[in-house]
């Protein structure tokens, strides 16, 4: 009877633990759409025209991320797209069809980019086929491109338009490394020689900002039509190679530094409501968000939106 009562009691503490951390993951989902509701509301009121991207948990467009709960409209009020990783393609075809199915609800509202990754060249059509068939913009990783270095040789859909709306992009360019590149201006003469509708490149090459003007350089393609140029902006976990980055911080140093990003070593995931990290990242003439308005960029995509759950699970 004791044996049977003490793999009871685990199985409970089990069922206790779990329902504990749904909960907390269910706060966290609550507290990251206010978090994006909150940076889209600052940039807009400084440039109302200014596009809002969030990078992956498209689950975050329903309360509580749940499906059953129904459209949050404050957050989806507050984003101008979706961007998602992995969608068909995480180095073979293995089609995630929770998120697809998340997407397929909202590409009637808004433009949904999908970033593929593929590890044999022979799937990069396939891989562009099955989000165009879905009505999505694709942009194809090779095996060498995983990191978003390099600038591929395809382009899909290339047009003469000019591009004024997230609504008129075909393709789009996705470029945050700069470790392909021996130095700034080689970099910018790459993107500005091609056609792509929209560039998703990082504020800085090394640690230094791009400028203004060489921003603007790159809002004209190639073929002397204009595009759309986003900076991307990771607010679920911190880099130690910004320029935000103190010397003594660890995990757990400051305390809102929770816990190692598996796979990117160089990343903590954060509590992403302590209003520190959140004064890193908007709100104020320092933060990282107001460098990217005041540099002159159309917009910003938002990475690692789903921080509120990796939180509290295995990442």
């Amino acid at each position: 009877m004791r044996f049977i009562n003490f793999f009871f009691l685990i199985f409970l503490i089990g069922i206790i633990s779990s329902c504990n951390k749904n909960k907390k993951t269910n706060e966290a989902a609550a507290k990251m759409q206010q978090f994006v509701v909150d940076i889209s509301t600052y940039a807009k009121a400084i440039d109302t025209g200014f596009f809002i991207v969030p990078q992956n948990g498209a689950e975050l467009v329903y309360n509580q991320a749940d499906e059953q709960q129904g459209i949050n409209q404050n957050y989806l009020n507050a984003v101008d797209a979706f961007g998602n990783e992995e969608i068909f393609y995480n180095g073979k075809l293995s089609v995630d069809d929770y998120r697809l199915n998340i997407l397929r609800n909202l590409k009637s509202q808004k433009p949904i980019f999908v970033s593929e990754s593929v590890t044999d060249d022979n799937n990069i059509t396939d891989a562009i086929t099955r989000n165009k068939n879905e009505g999505f913009i694709p942009f194809i990783r090779d095996v060498n491109d995983y990191y978003y270095e390099h600038i591929p040789t395809y382009i899909t859909d290339e047009d003469t338009n000019n591009i004024a709306a997230l609504s008129e992009v075909k393709n789009y360019l996705y470029l945050i490394s700069n470790s392909g590149f021996s130095d700034k201006q080689t970099m910018l003469a790459a993107i500005e020689n091609t056609n792509y509708d929209m560039i998703i490149m990082d504020l800085f090459f090394d640690d230094a900002p791009f400028s203004a003007s060489e921003i603007e350089q790159l809002k004209t393609k190639a073929n002397g039509k204009k595009r759309i140029v986003i900076a991307y902006m990771n607010i679920g976990s911190a880099e130690n190679y910004r320029y935000y980055w103190q010397s003594d911080w660890k995990v757990n140093h400051p305390d809102w530094l929770k816990k190692k990003y598996a796979g990117y070593p160089d990343e903590v995931w954060v509590e992403f409501w302590n209003s520190e990290w959140q004064k890193i990242i908007f709100g104020n003439n320092d933060s990282y968000l107001k460098k990217i308005i005041d540099t002159g960029f159309d917009g910003v995509y938002l990475d690692n939106v789903e921080a509120y759950y990796f939180l509290y699970h295995k990442n």
